[in-house]
């Protein structure tokens, strides 16, 4: 496949003239791509690939001819299979590349003069988006929630005044108090899952609660790389993972609260680290993505544009028993 030629010119660029043809955004162009038909899946590449099993061998010169060229016609299937899974990886690679810029070049629409924006953690689509806004001259503050226990705020609360942009940095826990004087919440995901739920940074839930409770909109920015074929209630997906409990405690402190004198052997303290939330769709009000706009109950279309239904689970095809 041929990459596309993406205009760095904004919609809000006028530079043509009444008879000119309009150009169109690289979100435009991205979206146009998608409605194109996608190649076959991994699955159907791979089941094309003949089996070495199903070759039979013979010992006659007419059978060793025979089983030249099948042999060379193996050779020719693997080089064509190896060079469309080289092609459709750098397919993505390129996607993950500029998706971020298709992004951005939205920020326009969505961000207005004298408007509240709230986010929590630290998120570089969040950074770029907030920052394409603040470039079209948009005047407008930024409430950053720290993200205990890593305060990943803290980095962009500092990256927003170092490029400009009005900051007020608030714990996690002043956020129902503060989302009265917010106008959107804008937030990074993780990964989007299949039925638009949002496996995001740990704390976004309570943020998307108070969202909802004070009918501010909350939207999710996600690449193409973000999206996941699967369901929350697949046994396949791991919603959450532990880290350490030293982000919370360190091991002095740990080591002060352990208790053996019960004859357990085992700590009557126990320390819980999440490292991410979840949040139902019916909490997110809008994703953007690099395609554009689109509500939760669309993203199920969206990842089917991705991800072929053949290649969710590959089988190994079955060989013929003699």
């Amino acid at each position: 496949m041929v990459g596309l030629n993406l205009s760095a010119v904004s919609d809000d660029d006028d530079d043509t003239g009444p008879d000119d043809h309009p150009v169109l955004s690289a979100a435009a162009v991205a979206a146009a791509s998608r409605s194109t038909l996608r190649p076959p899946s991994l699955q159907t590449l791979l089941e094309d690939m003949p089996d070495s099993a199903t070759v039979p061998h013979t010992s006659s010169s007419g059978g060793d001819s025979e089983g030249k060229s099948k042999s060379a016609d193996k050779s020719s299937r693997s080089r064509k299979l190896k060079h469309d899974v080289i092609e459709a990886v750098n397919e993505l690679i390129q996607d993950i590349d500029t998706c971020h810029e298709q992004i951005t070049e939205q920020a326009v629409e969505h961000i207005h003069h004298n408007e509240v924006i709230l986010t929590l953690g630290s998120s570089r689509t969040v950074l770029q988006f907030l920052c394409a806004a603040r470039e079209k001259k948009r005047s407008f503050r930024v409430f950053v929630a720290e993200g205990a226990p890593r305060y990943q705020g803290h980095l962009l609360a500092k990256e927003l005044v170092a490029r400009g942009l009005q900051t007020t940095l608030i714990t996690d826990l002043a956020v129902f108090a503060m989302i009265s004087q917010v106008n959107m919440v804008i937030v990074g995901a993780h990964a989007v899952m299949a039925n638009g739920g949002v496996i995001a940074p740990v704390g976004l839930n309570m943020v998307a609660l108070a969202a909802k409770r004070h009918a501010v909109p909350f939207v999710v920015l996600a690449g193409s790389h973000n999206l996941c074929p699967l369901y929350p209630h697949n046994p396949e997906v791991l919603l959450n993972e532990l880290r350490s409990p030293k982000e919370l405690l360190d091991f002095g402190e740990f080591s002060d609260c352990m208790d053996f004198r019960s004859g357990l052997g085992s700590p009557l303290l126990h320390v819980v680290n999440p490292s991410f939330d979840y949040v139902p769709p019916k909490l997110v009000s809008l994703f953007i993505t690099d395609t554009g706009g689109h509500n939760p109950s669309y993203m199920y279309r969206l990842i089917a544009d991705y991800y072929s239904a053949d290649d969710l689970v590959l089988q190994r095809k079955a060989v013929p028993s003699n």
